[in-house]
């Protein structure tokens, strides 16, 4: 094969024209791994004594179609017999998210058509920056939410999307600036949808009754981000940190504080602690929550409906 005859983009160098075994390994490790990058790709090779360079797993990559993430998961659905059910958590909520798709297919259309400029870890726009700046916030609000802020590392955030730590300082400078993102982008995400619900709502408890179908439906079957910006902010240890997200959560619970405030709640009632109990109850719904039991919708109706006519018999 003459690499002077490819495009631009494909191009690879001498070096790079590789045996059969090692194109059936860069697609293996396409099916096996398919978040890997290709800087990772290359690497995972070259210490298995496989000699080839970033560009050269993305042109086998261009070859059948597989050099983003995103048609790399599509390619594994779409192979295997289960469909989406072969695909991990994480990776069907890459695919699922309504939001995240439609930009995804933007930027990848707009791909098609230029090159993209080489980062920090020597890959050649293997994805736009919006889909891999999303990667990176997806896998650390994974990460700090099963192990908490302290204990989870960029090099460790790195890993879980197949890339180089330095990829990661590209887009964030530091561990608390991703942080700060993964709330910042959980708040707003949940602030307009609680907003939308409870417009929709019929009278006042109904109207609160639709923002918590939203909030515990987000704890509980959200994505990533949604997790952590229900129940990660009241454990964090780092009061610094805390007061820099502070404003986001004000924002968010100003919301709840209208709903309350609108309720026709008995004289004397001490709204800020129903506010707050309600809140916090929803919050911890992650520690016990069991798929096929109640749903979120459920619970979100038996909480209100507690708060508004009581237990006692």
């Amino acid at each position: 094969m003459n690499p002077a005859a490819l495009p631009a983009s494909a191009a690879i160098s001498a070096q790079d024209a590789q045996p059969h075994d090692v194109e059936a390994e860069i697609l293996r490790l396409a099916r096996d791994e398919p978040t890997l990058g290709q800087a990772a790709v290359a690497e995972r090779l070259r210490q298995e004594g496989r000699q080839i360079s970033a560009s050269g797993v993305r042109y086998i990559w261009q070859k059948h179609g597989l050099e983003t993430t995103v048609k790399r998961l599509q390619a594994l659905a779409s192979q295997s017999g289960d469909g989406l059910a072969a695909l991990t958590d994480n990776q069907r909520r890459l695919l699922e998210r309504g939001e995240v798709s439609a930009q995804l297919s933007a930027q990848l259309s707009a791909q098609q058509s230029r090159t993209g400029a080489e980062g920090e870890d020597g890959e050649r726009g293997e994805e736009e920056q919006p889909e891999r700046r999303q990667l990176i916030i997806n896998a650390a609000a994974k990460l700090f939410s099963e192990q908490g802020y302290d204990r989870s590392s960029i090099r460790d955030i790195a890993r879980e999307v197949g890339l180089l730590p330095g990829s990661v300082y590209h887009y964030f400078a530091s561990k608390e600036e991703l942080y700060l993102a993964v709330h910042r982008e959980g708040f707003t995400r949940v602030l307009a949808k609680v907003k939308a619900a409870a417009a929709t709502g019929t009278d006042p408890w109904d109207c609160l009754t639709r923002a918590c179908v939203v909030h515990i439906n987000g704890i509980v079957e959200g994505s990533p981000v949604d997790r952590i910006t229900g129940h990660n902010l009241a454990i964090t240890g780092n009061r610094e940190l805390f007061a820099k997200i502070q404003p986001l959560r004000d924002d968010y619970e100003a919301v709840f504080r209208g709903l309350v405030h609108a309720l026709p709640v008995a004289p004397g009632t001490d709204l800020s602690v129903l506010r707050l109990f309600l809140l916090g109850g929803m919050n911890w719904v992650y520690l016990w929550y069991h798929q096929g039991r109640r749903t979120p919708e459920e619970i979100a109706h038996a909480m209100v409906d507690m708060l508004r006519r009581g237990v006692q018999a």
